[in-house]
């Protein structure tokens, strides 16, 4: 009877080792440990459910394809996000922002110049602001994601997507606007906590 080859996987590092050495099981383990974060960053790129599981799938095959690649395991979850959310972008393109030529932006006025925006997003749940920016269209809220979620600069931003920067500037105010409206509506006013 052969003796039982189960390992344990103590830390990040050794988990990671053992995927880079194409490890079935630590590689299960692993796309499943980090299975809520990085699908909470497709589903805020993405339409549907589907969109996002199939986000998920192809970040995933990029992330064990260049795993081995990786030197600083401690960065290893900075990376990941990283290869999500350009994979996201690059969904985006292929796939979404054919559709979204067809549809026009909602022409918010803008009504709100001021910073409350930053502060009101940064002290409310990840579920609220998560929800209310599902429901923005499609091109608020990959700004909104890229810049006030991601902190991506404008220049990075013009870049990722294609457009000038002067764009991603005003459809970040127009979505942001049109953001704080949607969370005045829900009796979101100020700095409170729901």
């Amino acid at each position: 009877m052969k003796a039982s080859t189960k390992k344990n996987y103590r830390t990040l590092t050794d988990l990671v080792r053992a995927c880079q050495h194409n490890d079935q099981r630590a590689q299960t383990l692993f796309y499943n440990r980090f299975r809520t974060e990085l699908m909470r960053i497709c589903a805020r790129f993405a339409r549907t459910r589907m969109e996002a599981e199939d986000i998920y799938q192809e970040s995933f095959v990029k992330i064990f394809r260049h795993l081995h690649e990786v030197q600083n395991i401690e960065s290893i979850e900075s990376w990941m996000r990283s290869v999500v959310t350009r994979t996201a972008i690059n969904y985006y393109h292929r796939v979404t922002k054919k559709e979204a030529k067809n549809h026009s932006m909602d022409m918010s006025p803008l009504d709100f110049e001021s910073n409350d925006h930053t502060c009101m997003i940064d002290r409310l749940g990840v579920g609220i602001v998560d929800e209310m920016i599902a429901q923005l269209p499609e091109g608020y809220k990959r700004i909104i994601n890229l810049s006030l979620i991601d902190g991506y600069s404008h220049i990075e931003i013009a870049q990722a997507l294609s457009i000038t920067d002067s764009t991603s500037r005003s459809q970040l105010l127009r979505g942001r606007n049109l953001l704080m409206k949607k969370l005045r509506k829900q009796g979101i006013t100020g700095y409170e906590m729901p």
